[in-house]
């Protein structure tokens, strides 16, 4: 591995714990703060919120020209994908409606919903088994 992937991971890492950290406590305070505990509405503020930084950041990354690797890897891998994955997914989606993949930009959600209702589907039933 080379010095340069080391320092992506740990730039990643730290930027994971941030994440995460931010992913619990925004969570938590979201469902203090409304009270409400039927819906999961902390995961959707999590979910609502990175994808609006991932959007925000990486508009202002462009229009700047700011294009190094590092960056990307702490706020986009790290930080924001220690808060949500989904921020990640929403980006690479609009980047492939953006690049002129149209047809790629609405089968992506599709595929990804589901097949990841189908994994936690089998991975529960297969939890059932063991």
């Amino acid at each position: 591995m080379s010095e340069k992937q080391i320092i992506n991971i740990i730039l990643i890492g730290i930027g994971g714990c941030i994440g995460s950290i931010s992913r619990y406590l925004v969570g938590v305070t979201v469902h203090r703060l409304l009270n409400i505990y039927w819906f999961p509405v902390g995961t959707l503020a999590v979910n609502v919120v990175g994808c609006f930084l991932i959007g925000l950041i990486g508009g202002i990354l462009e229009i700047k020209q700011v294009n190094h690797a590092e960056i990307k890897f702490f706020l986009f891998t790290g930080i924001l994908g220690g808060f949500t994955t989904f921020s990640a997914f929403g980006y690479e989606t609009f980047n492939l409606y953006k690049d002129g993949f149209i047809f790629l930009s609405i089968l992506n959600p599709i595929i990804q919903v589901i097949l990841g209702l189908a994994a936690v589907w089998c991975g529960y039933f297969l939890s059932k088994l063991i």
